[in-house]
């Protein structure tokens, strides 16, 4: 029979044990979701820096050359990229998980085997 000790320690065990599942369970769905949210930052950054060399490339012409509402219209473009820049470790995160997943493809064994066969 189970003394009082191996009871308390089973239960503490036990305890511990779920506790840490869900902590698990806790961390992989914050961790989706910070991903998600730096892929949606990274899209935000991207369409804004385009939207910024559209309107530099359309101030640029001779039409528009001067035009103080475009002026403005770019001054505030420059604006908010410059506010995403504070950003930046956020959307960085996937861009880092992307190249770790280039550096794997380019490391494929099939590739070398191809390189191998066109040598001789």
């Amino acid at each position: 029979m189970m003394n009082k000790l191996e009871i308390t320690l089973t239960l503490i065990m036990s305890a511990s044990l779920i506790a840490n599942i869900g902590l698990v369970i806790y961390l992989r769905s914050a961790l989706v979701r910070l991903l998600t949210f730096s892929e949606e930052m990274h899209d935000l950054k991207d369409m804004v820096d385009n939207f910024s060399n559209h309107i530099d490339s359309v101030y640029e012409m001779e039409m528009f050359y001067g035009d103080e509402t475009l002026q403005f219209l770019m001054d505030h473009a420059r604006d908010l990229k410059e506010q995403l820049l504070n950003f930046e470790y956020i959307y960085t995160l996937i861009e880092k998980e992307k190249e770790e997943g280039n550096e794997r493809e380019t490391e494929n064994p099939d590739t070398e085997e191809t390189e191998e066969k066109s040598q001789e």
